[in-house]
């Protein structure tokens, strides 16, 4: 149903779009990693403060985290959040051919799902809501989190574990479409699962001592001794343990997987003198937390056999612990409904002509409609619940992985997911990774996918602020679900301490600033 409110909010984000889209190439531009959006918080920071918001910076402890908050009288508390981390090794210009962004190494960092119009979409929906809550007196308190570091699973749980979420009454979570039939619908039972996220360092602080070590010389580092083996020994070692008895951790079937990233390989010369230490961070995804448990202790035995192997030391530092999601139908249904309202995303015109040239150079013929027919049209999310449970085993309880999921067990939250834009394949042809990168960044082709979603975040959280009886119906369901709220007999406590402290100060990939520029820290190939 639209009112006046929520109509007068559909039409600040199509007044806005032209700003909205300029906004969005700032963000999509920075591209910043995960524990380094240094530019991005910063300016979404300002932005809100701009339009009135009172910004807590550094919230959890996280150097990049932001919360947000206007207040119009007593109300309820909604919110909402922005992402905008990017990922390294995917830095694409937003053109129709593969290249980097410019004065980049391809290696740089770009925005993949793209989490810069995640955020720009959250911020368009939250301030449409904020402009009619002034011109209609809708009253209560809207909070904008600002939230980085998603693609290590960080700062949600963080800020759940602090408190952060408990005075919520509802929250809306959207991401862009990244897999079918999830597009342009809300979730029904299948949320995003368990994820954990880890980093294991080898150290070797006494090489002097090694069993081969040379007993006669006097200087540590004779080259003509045998070399103690080391952190690097130890990283590749603990890898390929963890490689070799995967099919050991779990069964091969349903939701379960690792990836991993060296943050530290070694540090020293190529000379006969052993690497000191080494890092490697490992992300885990289940479908429960006894499964996380299971795989995570597999991985310390392991750490601990290649430790003892090499002559090191290990440790471990956690980095997040996710819960898996709550399903609200309360708030999926009428989240969905608002989405009908907005319509999906319509790709016409100049977006069709870049397509088209894409696929040219591509060498395949320009199709005359070249965008997923999908991506234009809504699935309910009870039917796309049903799709997606052929996919799936019966006892399968969740699919993929996300953080959101923590905002799930403090109130009820929605996920919502619209279409980005994917092109119509030839047959027997997959696109290579950079043209789902560049559509993310070209305007023509982003912007309505973000139209579509602001629209939808700003109508759901205008119902949220004025009809008691949907947020009323959304909070029993919750306090159903959960044997009474927080603290209820079947709730789930966050999975991080109080007091946890996020590990910022590791060696994460950055952009870093020398007297030749601003530059990412892997280098160039002689190639390029």
């Amino acid at each position: 149903m639209t009112t006046e409110a929520k109509q007068n909010a559909l039409d600040w984000v199509s007044d806005n779009a032209r700003q909205l889209s300029d906004w969005h190439q700032t963000i999509w531009h920075y591209a910043e990693p995960a524990f380094r959006e240094y530019k991005s918080c910063a300016w979404y920071v300002a932005k809100l403060r701009e339009y009135g918001f009172e910004v807590e910076t550094g919230s959890g402890g996280m150097p990049t985290a932001f919360v947000a908050t206007f207040k119009n009288g007593d109300g309820p508390t909604i919110a909402t959040y922005a992402e905008y981390d990017a990922v390294p090794g995917n830095c694409q210009a937003a053109s129709t051919r593969k290249e980097p962004r410019a004065g980049l190494s391809k290696y740089a960092p770009g925005h993949t799902d793209p989490h810069s119009a995640l955020g720009i979409s959250a911020l368009g929906g939250a301030l449409a809501a904020q402009n009619a809550m002034l011109k209609f007196g809708i009253q209560g308190t809207l909070k904008v989190f600002g939230e980085p570091a998603e693609k290590l699973r960080a700062s949600k749980p963080i800020h759940a574990a602090k408190g952060y979420y408990d005075t919520l009454d509802a929250a809306v979570s959207f991401h862009p479409t990244y897999m079918l039939p999830l597009c342009n619908t809300t979730v029904w039972d299948a949320h995003c699962g368990v994820g954990y996220n880890y980093i294991y360092t080898f150290t070797c602080d006494a090489p002097e001592n090694w069993i081969a070590a040379d007993k006669f010389s006097p200087i540590p580092q004779n080259h003509l001794a045998a070399r103690a083996p080391g952190a690097s020994d130890a990283l590749v070692l603990f890898y390929n343990l963890n490689e070799s008895l995967r099919r050991s951790m779990l069964p091969a079937t349903g939701l379960w997987s690792f990836n991993e990233a060296i943050l530290c390989a070694g540090q020293a010369t190529a000379d006969n003198l052993t690497p000191h230490v080494s890092q490697i961070n490992f992300m885990l995804r289940t479908d429960s937390i006894e499964q996380a448990e299971i795989i995570s202790q597999v991985m310390d035995n392991n750490a601990d056999a290649a430790a003892k192997a090499t002559f090191c030391e290990w440790k471990k530092t956690w980095v997040s612990k996710s819960r898996g999601g709550l399903p609200n139908h309360v708030m999926a249904r009428a989240t969905y409904d608002n989405m009908v309202l907005a319509g999906p995303p319509r790709w016409n015109g100049e977006a069709i002509r870049i397509a088209q040239e894409i696929q040219r150079n591509l060498g395949h013929e320009p199709m005359e409609k070249p965008f997923l027919a999908i991506t234009e049209e809504l699935i309910d999310p009870e039917d796309c619940e049903r799709e997606l449970r052929k996919q799936m085993p019966a006892w399968q309880k969740y699919l993929t992985s996300d953080d959101y999921t923590d905002y799930t067990w403090h109130c009820p939250t929605v996920r919502l997911y619209v279409a980005r834009p994917m092109l119509a394949a030839p047959r027997g042809f997959v696109y290579p990774d950079w043209v789902a990168n560049a559509l993310g960044g070209i305007p023509a082709t982003i912007d309505p996918m973000i139209q579509s979603a602001a629209k939808t975040i700003a109508a759901t959280l205008i119902d949220l602020f004025s009809n008691p009886a949907l947020l009323q119906a959304a909070g029993d369901e919750f306090r159903q679900r959960t044997g009474g709220g927080i603290g209820g007999s079947d709730w789930q406590a966050p999975l991080l301490p109080k007091d946890f402290k996020v590990p910022h100060q590791y060696r994460w990939p950055e952009y870093i600033t020398t007297v030749r520029g601003e530059e990412w820290t892997i280098p160039w190939r002689d190639d390029e």
